[in-house]
């Protein structure tokens, strides 16, 4: 049988003595010239906001927090601005004419469209109404959403640079288009830790759709360069939330804590020589596991829910996996101090029969979505967590396709495009930004995607410039190299 020790032992004194001094001599000199070209490196950590976790990167906050924790429900395949929330009445009066060429522009169009001749202007065939204290307006097809019209901040004015889902997805979650790169909730991680230790810090819930929806790149919910324990843990509805963390069958609690144990010995072993930094995250990935096989099952357990709860969600929130099902999740996670839940709901990509297809997903989101910010507000979690709802790009205003009286399609449009922010320092109750009269172009108070990345981490207390991680000889951030924080929605 083969000695592991004997192996270990020759890689522990394969250094030199001279290549021993010479690495150290280096390290000392890196050092010494670092603290010249950044004086306050080697001092101690400045006095700051403490964090809100416990082993995240940052020791201090960069300023005092609005949010502890943020809930984004994600609706995948880009919402009709025109059709929820972006009134626009010159639209019924013009239904059926061309887009102005001064209006459309050079903008960029799918390949969808190329065989396209005309575009004709359509509008909503749902009505709107305006909420008498806040002035915004809201489609019929989200009564409920409209019933907290005062707890919310709708941005009519969001913008980006991609076209196609999966760019734009990933653009949106980890400021790239370009996968490799962190999504904001391992960013989270990293600066900000966990407070419950016995949860992963990033989950994500993915929500039974229709069949013919794109499937959704996990590079959405990627660690990126992050070590690999800050990447999203996925929870799945069934008896197993998160596949392989039961024990197989003889082992018991016992027997798995003695086999980490001695794992770690091993590890530690293993990291004394080699240096690398990703032992850290499979150990830290073993403990978690562990812990997890108490927290998880009882976290994920709905059925202690009373009646009211399941009411307030909607009748769907009884079946495991559903949009709702996943937002009485989230606020069970909230309550547990998870920082950062991620939902996906998909099925908004309506290039044809919208008018039919986008009543089905305003009502699977419209219940569950209102249920989720008026159950934290009355269990006082909503000052404290930031809840966002939007997709990933806009609708067209003119048709995709034939259109006829009863029927008509939207292609993808990343020029403008709504969304909705509550609790967690969100000013309540406004409507943000302006779109032209044909909802195409912003006219006023745009936010780029950047911009609303780095407003999220100012919510959370942190700079995004400042939070920043090496990566092949540079500095990265989530917001790249743009970005700025929108002062007018904040509390």
């Amino acid at each position: 049988m083969k000695d592991h020790n004997s192996d270990l032992n020759q890689a522990w004194y394969k250094n030199t003595r001279r290549e021993f001094l010479q690495k150290t001599t280096r390290g000392l000199g890196a050092m010494a010239m670092g603290s010249l070209m950044i004086p306050e490196m080697l001092n101690a950590a400045p006095a700051g906001v403490p964090g809100i976790g416990t082993n995240g990167i940052l020791k201090a906050l960069h300023h005092t927090p609005k949010a502890k924790r943020v809930i984004y429900l994600f609706q995948y395949g880009g919402p009709s601005q025109i059709e929820l929330f972006d009134y626009k009445p010159v639209l019924q009066k013009r239904h059926g004419e061309e887009i102005p060429d001064s209006v459309r522009g050079n903008q960029r169009i799918t390949g969808m469209l190329a065989a396209q001749s005309s575009f004709p202007l359509v509008s909503s065939k749902f009505d709107f109404h305006q909420n008498p204290k806040t002035g915004g307006y809201f489609s019929s097809l989200i009564p409920n959403i409209s019933s907290i019209a005062e707890d919310i901040c709708v941005v009519n004015s969001m913008y980006t640079e991609a076209i196609n889902h999966e760019p734009a997805i990933v653009f949106m979650q980890t400021g790239s288009q370009q996968v490799g790169r962190p999504a904001i909730g391992s960013w989270m991680s990293y600066g900000l830790g966990s407070a419950n230790k016995n949860l992963p810090s990033f989950i994500v819930l993915l929500s039974k759709g229709r069949p013919d929806t794109q499937n959704l790149n996990m590079q959405a919910w990627n660690n990126g360069f992050l070590p690999s324990h800050h990447q999203g843990v996925r929870f799945r509805s069934g008896v197993d939330p998160v596949l392989y963390l039961s024990n197989p069958h003889g082992i018991d609690k016992e027997s798995r804590r003695r086999e980490l144990d001695y794992l770690e010995q091993l590890e530690m072993q293993q990291k004394s020589m080699w240096g690398d930094p990703e032992i850290d995250s499979k150990l830290n990935q073993y403990e978690m596991a562990y812990r997890m096989q108490t927290s998880v099952p009882e976290v994920a357990d709905l059925s202690g829910e009373p009646d009211y709860i399941y009411d307030l969600y909607g009748p769907e929130s009884r079946i495991p996996g559903t949009y709702a099902a996943n937002c009485l999740l989230a606020r069970r996670l909230a309550e547990r101090d998870v920082p950062f839940i991620q939902l996906y709901h998909q099925g908004w990509d309506q290039h044809g029969n919208l008018p039919s297809d986008i009543q089905k997903m305003a009502k699977s989101s419209d219940q569950a979505s209102a249920a989720l910010v008026k159950d934290l507000k009355q269990r006082g979690l909503l000052d404290d967590t930031l809840v966002i709802w939007g997709g990933e790009f806009g609708r067209t205003s003119f048709s995709q396709g034939t259109l006829t009286k009863t029927n008509y399609g939207r292609d993808h449009h990343p020029r403008c495009f709504s969304m909705w922010m509550a609790g967690g320092g969100i000013k309540p109750g406004i409507t943000y930004g302006q779109t032209d009269d044909f909802s195409y172009n912003i006219v006023e108070n745009g936010v780029h995607v950047h911009d609303f990345q780095a407003t999220l981490l100012h919510l959370l207390g942190v700079d995004h410039e400042r939070l920043t991680f090496k990566h092949q000889g540079r500095r990265y951030r989530l917001t790249d190299v743009h970005g700025k924080v929108v002062q007018g929605i904040l509390a």
